[in-house]
């Protein structure tokens, strides 16, 4: 090794340090404009390069308050997590190592590391281990590859290989799902070519549900179509699981494939106390669940099981003369839309290594019981409503005009300003959604930082802004 390389891997591990260590005190939201960032980072394209400290150096004052604080244990936005210790340094290993996961014979460490993190995924989320699975970028990935397994069976059960006829001409396929199915299901069936027009968004209980008779209504229409049902283990906003006992067999008695989405919730499985909302799931053809979220693996991670391990490889693998494939190990490019490609099965591997079944039982249930504080909480403060209480890790409130005669739209404005207070205050970062027509916060507890600290701080942060805004209506 050079000076140089190590003179700059040692100013990033300092700087790397001191951020981590200082995430309690710095505000959890940037605070640079666009405008400073953009005079910062769009220098000109230089002829001749930097010393390689230099850049970083750089690089590091110009992002300077450009980053929102997600790896601490204030930030409740989006379903992001952390990343424990184990994970984030087999993460920087990963780096420094720098293997194509592609083939066994490109990185045979790599290769056996994500067999036997994939060993342990199943295992953890109770779901059959014949599966095959795939680690891939995040939810995104995972539920296309599941989908693509899915396309392959549900077509080749009509005599059509999509694979070598492709989709022109072929039986249409439906897929089937609730009305509130997360925004990756329909950029999925785009990136597949079958189109958003094959989704049917069905209407969901007064729980967010999809019912079996409404289901069983739209399977009975044409009962001899292709078709992909999806459910889900954990809705976006509250956290909702679908019943999975009932919806799974309906489906397959009309020759369905079942995908789960279970970006996060998938994980409550891990948990003894939670676990029975995921009752019946293992019964699915494939599961789509991230890394980044709940397990809390540095970015990016996801996991796509699959029942069919045929359907699987069909749809990913390809071969090539040039490639060297292994009769001894599995080659992780049969089972993902990869060629190239990070070998995230480390930072998996030590994330699981580093807490253990009860570890990740223990971080999955401590989330949840933080987000049922902060809803809780926060939904006691005055001119507050606490729309959805939640039963794993997600809640949602909302903020109403304190004016006489205020309408939903008054009260949706209400609910923007006090969030946008709370998070320019540094002390807590939540977003927005609409949930049944209303804009509401949305609380997503993810990170195994979070502390009872950072409740405290969540629900006084809220208070301040929320009188705050009252002070500016009065």
């Amino acid at each position: 090794m050079n000076s140089d390389t190590r003179t700059t891997l040692d100013f990033a591990l300092r700087i790397a340090l001191d951020y981590l260590s200082s995430l309690d005190e710095r505000p959890v939201n940037a605070i640079a404009s666009v405008d400073e960032l953009r005079q910062r980072l769009h220098k000109p394209l230089q002829d001749r390069g930097l010393a390689a400290e230099e850049v970083v150096q750089q690089l590091v004052a110009d992002v300077a308050g450009g980053l929102n604080g997600s790896a601490g244990g204030r930030f409740y936005a989006w379903v992001i997590g952390g990343a424990v210790p184990a994970a984030l340094a087999a993460d920087w290993l990963t780096a420094a190592w720098d293997q194509n996961a592609g083939m066994y014979a490109v990185s045979p460490g790599s290769a056996i590391v994500e067999e036997a993190a994939g060993a342990w995924i199943k295992e953890l989320l109770g779901l059959p281990a014949t599966a095959s699975f795939a680690l891939v970028t995040g939810g995104q990935m995972a539920n296309t590859t599941g989908l693509a397994a899915a396309r392959y069976r549900v077509l080749k059960n009509q005599g059509w290989n999509v694979e070598r006829q492709g989709l022109f001409r072929g039986p249409s396929i439906r897929v089937v799902t609730g009305e509130h199915r997360h925004a990756t299901i329909a950029r999925s069936v785009r990136l597949l070519g079958m189109g958003t027009d094959c989704v049917v968004d069905l209407p969901l209980d007064a729980e967010g549900r999809l019912p079996a008779p409404t289901l069983e209504a739209e399977l009975a229409k044409n009962a001899g179509a292709p078709t992909i049902v999806l459910v889900q283990a954990g809705e976006i906003n509250t956290g909702v699981y679908d019943d999975f006992t009932t919806l799974i067999p309906l489906a397959k008695k009309y020759g369905a494939w079942v995908h789960v989405d279970g970006a996060f919730g998938l994980w409550a499985a891990a948990s003894p106390k939670l676990r029975r909302f995921l009752r019946g799931v293992e019964q699915a053809d494939s599961w789509a669940t991230d890394g980044h979220k709940w397990l809390n693996v540095p970015y990016d991670c996801g996991y796509a099981i699959i029942a069919d391990a045929e359907a699987h490889r069909a749809a990913m693998s390809q071969s090539a003369a040039y490639l060297t494939p292994s009769a001894v190990a599995r080659d992780q490019v049969d089972w993902n839309p990869e060629f190239s490609r990070r070998a995230r099965g480390f930072a998996t591997y030590a994330a699981i290594r580093q807490l253990g079944r009860e570890g990740i039982a223990a971080l999955v249930e401590r989330c949840c019981d933080y987000a049922h504080a902060i809803a809780t909480g926060i939904g006691r403060l005055p001119g507050t409503q606490l729309l959805w209480e939640p039963t794993i890790n997600q809640g949602l409130v909302r903020f109403l005009d304190p004016r006489v005669g205020a309408t939903d739209a008054d009260h949706d404005r209400h609910t923007e300003k006090v969030i946008d207070a709370i998070v320019a205050s540094g002390e807590a970062f939540f977003g927005p959604t609409t949930w049944r027509g209303k804009r509401c916060m949305r609380i997503s507890v993810c990170s195994w930082q979070t502390s009872s600290d950072d409740v405290r701080r969540a629900i006084e942060a809220t208070r301040a802004a929320t009188e705050a805004s009252r002070r500016t209506i009065d």
